[in-house]
């Protein structure tokens, strides 16, 4: 059951790396396991597809629909997710169809130089204020 207290918007620029995965989980500890588990496969999905240490903006928050918003920003504009039908003996290739089985809905946008993965989770309440933007050790890199 996910916890529906306040929780104010998150937003994190960083490096993607396998290292970072685990710390970006402990920096969304307030936040249930379903918005945990997107954010977790969506920076999965750069790298497997753009490569560690691709500059990420990871953001969380409300909608005015009372929605969570989970979205991943990459430099990348023309490396675009693709939702696939993973062999049962495959180790990859699952990330989107779990995004795709939790999300309200899920899409792209894409700029000259970037793209925003995003997802839209039922639950839990975001209040949408202004974040301030937390950042890794030395690896922080401007936000788009």
């Amino acid at each position: 059951m996910p916890d529906h207290s306040p929780t104010a918007p998150f937003e994190l620029a960083l490096l993607a790396t396998p290292e970072a995965v685990p710390e970006l989980r402990r920096r969304l500890g307030a936040f249930d396991f379903d918005v945990q588990l997107c954010v977790t496969e969506l920076l999965t999905n750069v790298l497997d597809h753009l490569g560690a240490g691709t500059p990420v903006t990871v953001r969380v928050t409300g909608t005015p629909y009372g929605r969570t918003r989970v979205e991943v920003t990459d430099p990348d504009a023309r490396a675009l997710p693709v939702l696939l039908a993973a062999a049962d003996t495959a180790e990859s290739g699952r990330g989107l169809a779990l995004i795709d089985a939790l999300a309200r809905r899920w899409g792209v946008d894409q700029g000259p130089d970037h793209k925003t993965v995003w997802c839209e989770l039922p639950g839990q309440e975001v209040m949408n204020m202004p974040g301030t933007v937390a950042s890794t050790t030395a690896e922080a890199v401007p936000t788009w």
